[in-house]
């Protein structure tokens, strides 16, 4: 094995590690922020900070500035960037941090189910049972026949995830006709996309922003580290490994909403929480194996 598939052998798991991990913890800090600014403002502030911070990385690496693809960079920064975090943000207002993260996770079902017809992508013997693994898990999270929770927040939720899921799709099948620069492209979807949300924020009579010291703060970690860096990340893992798999390892990121929510607000865990968490790990890790005997069979032809 050379160096340079040692090192993207460590460098992935560790970037899919800050992901999950970040984007977690994101949905806590997000209701929070919620209580300083109204759902359409916070999203639209967010995601222009965010293609701001993308646009200073892009020239300050040397990165190209050029738009390639258009057309299809619209449809991703509509989908991916515009109804997500619309969508998202909305049902964080009508529901709980951990449970909406939850249901926004649900992205891996309509990825299967989109990238199969549009991408060609097939699950494959082992592959089977770490998805089987996931999705149970998920299953088990939602509760979907636990019918206390807002079903309009549910809506919102797993529209959301909808559009989440067909930017993914999007995304890979533009990789799959041309060469674009990841990093140029997490930049053009990320403002391509926030100029519908400042629309939606002006257009849609909300209370002002409640800009003090603390929303501020909160501001700029989901702005830079939440949306800029963790997009890129996003797409840079899309592009090494099949979009179902991609949206399955993402899976530990609801784990960890749940965990810091409970956490922070003091609650029990409930049975079913607890066994889709050990489901969702094993999982996580079954594909892990799978990706490493696979990179192993690689490097010993």
């Amino acid at each position: 094995m050379s160096s340079a598939q040692s090192r993207e052998r460590w460098l992935l798991p560790l970037g899919l590690f800050i992901l999950s991990v970040t984007w977690g913890y994101t949905w806590v800090l997000a209701k929070q922020a919620l209580s300083f600014a109204p759902p359409f403002a916070f999203a639209a502030e967010r995601s222009v900070g965010g293609a701001l911070a993308l646009f200073v990385a892009l020239k300050l690496m040397g990165r190209p500035l050029k738009l390639i693809a258009p057309g299809a960079t619209l449809a991703i920064g509509l989908a991916q960037i515009t109804g997500f975090m619309a969508l998202s943000t909305w049902a964080l207002v009508e529901g709980g941090p951990g449970k909406t993260a939850v249901l926004i996770f649900t992205m891996p079902i309509w990825t299967l189910l989109i990238a199969w017809p549009i991408l060609g992508e097939r699950i494959r013997g082992t592959q089977w049972l770490a998805a089987a693994s996931t999705l149970t898990g998920l299953l088990l999270i939602i509760e979907p026949w636990n019918m206390h929770t807002s079903l309009f927040s549910k809506f919102l939720g797993v529209t959301a995830a909808l559009c989440w899921a067909i930017g993914t799709v999007l995304i890979k099948r533009l990789r799959a006709r041309q060469p674009v620069d990841l990093l140029s492209l997490t930049t053009w979807q990320m403002l391509i996309g926030a100029v519908p949300l400042v629309l939606l924020a002006v257009v849609i009579p909300e209370r002002p922003t409640d800009w003090s010291a603390t929303y501020i703060g909160i501001l700029a970690f989901m702005s830079v580290i939440s949306t800029a860096m963790c997009w890129w990340l996003w797409i840079t893992l899309l592009d090494r490994v099949p979009a179902w798999e991609a949206s399955l390892s993402v899976l530990g990121t609801p784990v960890v909403a749940i965990v810091s929510a409970r956490l922070t607000l003091g609650e029990d865990f409930s049975f079913g929480e607890v066994a889709g968490i050990l489901l969702i790990g094993a999982g996580l890790a079954l594909l892990s194996l799978i990706g490493w005997a696979a990179s192993r069979r690689s490097a010993m032809k």
